[in-house]
């Protein structure tokens, strides 16, 4: 089951209140914006990852919850640093919980459920949280106790991505890809948008193209890539909606 949970955002011009939800490890969705907090990459909620017992692991799903526990219910304060250039549609930004002395951000990095990404230059030294990963990394906290690629590489299917983590055995290297980059990724609960990466999508500047549950051919579409929770996680992600999905009767 999704968690949604209702959080305060006080915007920072003007300060204004309104509800919103953690979508995934490092994005909050306040009202018809969804903000990535700068610096930040964490798993995408369909990501596996290998734990400490070299079991599966839906690390995506645990950097979500992990995140809405950083939260909680309590305020939070963000500043707009512009548009997130990984992501369509979305903004980067600097977020703070209230009682906090550290950014959100920083939080999420420490904690070790994301890797330190590029930030918008607007941002500067503030959302540099290189320092804050190596310490993780050294105390094997989060995502580091475990075996996985980084979200960037997941996104892109870089099967021969570095392996990161302190579960990672190179005596088990192929076995290890095999479940970080399924054949068949396992479908996360509530997030049923099947998306494939197709070259004739690229044609349009996506990555690829997604099908709801209500179109004509969703069944028969082959292994999914990706799985998306909304349509709007599909579209910010590259991915359009395919041209042959028919929804109730009519062409989309």
């Amino acid at each position: 089951m999704r968690i949604l949970p209702l959080l305060l955002l006080l915007m920072t011009s003007p300060a204004l209140a309104a509800e919103a939800i953690v979508k995934d490890g490092d994005t909050i969705q306040i009202g018809s914006t969804a903000y990535n907090l700068a610096g930040v990459d964490a798993p995408e909620v369909d990501q596996p990852c290998i734990d400490e017992h070299a079991d599966n692991w839906a690390c995506g799903g645990e950097a979500r919850d992990r995140l809405v526990k950083l939260v909680g219910k309590r305020e939070v304060r963000c500043e707009e640093l512009g548009e997130d250039k990984a992501e369509k549609g979305r903004r980067a930004a600097l977020c703070t919980v209230a009682g906090e002395a550290i950014s959100l951000n920083q939080a999420v990095i420490q904690s070790g459920f994301a890797v330190s990404a590029e930030a918008p230059a607007k941002a500067g030294a503030k959302v540099n949280f290189q320092a804050d990963e190596a310490a993780a990394k050294d105390k094997r906290q989060g995502l580091w106790r475990g075996c996985f690629v980084t979200p960037a590489q997941f996104r892109t299917k870089g099967a021969d991505a570095a392996l990161l983590g302190s579960a990672c055995r190179s005596d088990k290297d192929k076995e290890i890809r095999a479940a970080l980059f399924p054949a068949d990724l396992p479908m996360p609960s509530g997030c049923n948008i099947r998306a494939k990466q197709v070259r004739r999508a690229k044609l349009t500047g996506n990555v690829g193209v997604y099908l709801i549950p209500q179109c004509q051919n969703y069944a028969t579409q082959p292994k999914p890539d990706r799985w998306f929770c909304s349509e709007d996680d599909a579209r910010a992600a590259g991915y359009r909606k395919a041209l042959n999905c028919q929804a109730s009767g009519s062409r989309k």
